[in-house]
């Protein structure tokens, strides 16, 4: 989650994400994992075979190893690359022991930026996985990734990338025109922001891969209220950077009031995407 050296780190601290785990594991689509263990099966790795080896891109806290981790048998061994040393201590420190059958789960960590990334970095990889990232990079860096990737012969799985499309309740006539703001801001200094699960797709396809894509929306109820307050004030302070007119005056306090009398749900708009080799199961 921290993929850029340019990338602001208060995007990024452990409170924030910390507060929005709990989202993110509901989120997160299951129905990926059925393929992808076929293929780690194909490759030989996990139940009666070697290690699962699975690189994080941008781990942050270490959240999709402990979502993941406990969803796949067999032992693993997680390469965790992020820029931040705090975050990366945390998801040493908080990566899962164990796995679905209670295999062993062991994690080295490594401190670099995605700019960085190689096929030698992923030379020995079964997946490279990486959670909220796709959003956050550039189409060079993603082309790099899938290189990579490819020439591994590695699966590639991407969770929780933002698609644009937010759906608030009750709605509010700016909520389109602070929707076009947000997006705008995400696509700025050349990232990807809401076009990113499209290019990725296109990417891998482009490779020969095969490439299935699954919604994951964060469904943020009226209770949620330390998240969606949260949330809500980073959307309203991106779009007024971005686009000051596209936020009316009276808007925030409005939102933030129906926020804390639980008044306020949100569904944002995110897909999983997983990216298949060549040649293994499921493959056409």
């Amino acid at each position: 989650m921290s993929p850029t050296p340019d990338h602001s780190h208060a995007t990024f601290t452990p409170e924030w994400l910390a507060l929005r785990e709990e989202a993110d594991t509901d989120a997160r689509a299951t129905a990926p994992l059925d393929p992808l263990r076929a293929h780690l099966t194909a490759r030989g790795a996990g139940p009666g075979g070697r290690p699962i080896r699975v690189t994080d891109l941008g781990c942050g806290t270490g959240a999709q190893g402990r979502w993941l981790a406990p969803r796949l048998a067999g032992p693993q061994t997680w390469m965790l690359h992020d820029l931040d040393p705090r975050l990366l201590n945390l998801a040493g420190a908080h990566t899962p022991r164990t796995s679905a059958d209670g295999s062993t789960v062991q994690a080295r960590m490594h401190l670099r930026d995605l700019n960085r990334i190689s096929a030698t970095d992923l030379a020995d990889t079964d997946l490279v996985t990486g959670s909220a990232l796709l959003d956050l990079l550039t189409r060079d860096q993603v082309l790099a990734i899938a290189r990579a990737a490819d020439e591994a012969g590695c699966a590639a799985l991407f969770t929780l990338t933002v698609t644009g499309r937010v759906d608030l309740y009750p709605s509010h006539p700016a909520d389109p025109d602070i929707t076009t703001a947000f997006n705008d801001h995400q696509r700025r200094a050349g990232l990807l922001g809401p076009d990113a699960t499209a290019f990725t797709a296109q990417t891998f396809l482009s490779l020969g891969r095969r490439v299935l894509t699954y919604p994951s929306p964060w469904r943020l109820l009226p209770e949620h209220t330390d998240l969606t307050r949260a949330w809500l004030r980073g959307r309203l302070r991106a779009a007024t950077e971005q686009h000051p007119a596209s936020v009316p005056s009276d808007y925030p306090r409005h939102r933030l009031d129906q926020c804390e009398r639980r008044e306020l749900g949100a569904v944002v708009h995110h897909t999983d995407l997983l990216a298949l080799p060549d040649g293994y199961p499921g493959h056409p």
